[in-house]
């Protein structure tokens, strides 16, 4: 499964540890964006399989850039995961009722996230 993946978080080491995990766990194609807006823009252009977007960011959060990529038609129906510190049960809950593929609380564990990723991707082409 040679998947391109598009990791969205504006913290840098998080983005490039998440690059190598997948890259090497799975040999995926991984680009990424350092905000909402260029992760929009790189979203609409390269039309990546799957979309790992943080939902804490400064300018335009992760809900904001979600709401922007389904109503792009461009990138309305590429898969999104969120990854999230904010592990309550209440915003759990609201997170899981949101058109994603699938959550991933913060931190995660890098030697399973390949197979988290993977594993939401199966269950999101079941529902489609």
């Amino acid at each position: 499964m040679n998947k391109r993946i598009l990791i969205i978080d504006d913290e840098e080491d998080i983005r490039e540890t998440t690059q190598i995990c997948l890259e090497i766990a799975n040999e995926w194609q991984v680009l990424t964006a350092g905000s909402g807006k260029e992760g929009l823009l790189k979203a609409a252009c390269e039309h990546p399989d799957v979309i790992l977007l943080d939902v804490m960011m400064p300018d335009m959060d992760g809900l904001t850039t979600l709401e922007n990529l389904q109503a792009n038609p461009e990138t309305q129906n590429i898969p999104v995961i969120l990854l999230t510190a904010k592990a309550q049960a209440a915003e759990q809950r609201h997170f899981t009722q949101l058109k994603v593929a699938a959550v991933i609380t913060k931190p995660y564990d890098p030697f399973t996230l390949s197979e988290q990723v993977a594993q939401a991707l199966i269950v999101n082409s079941y529902r489609e």
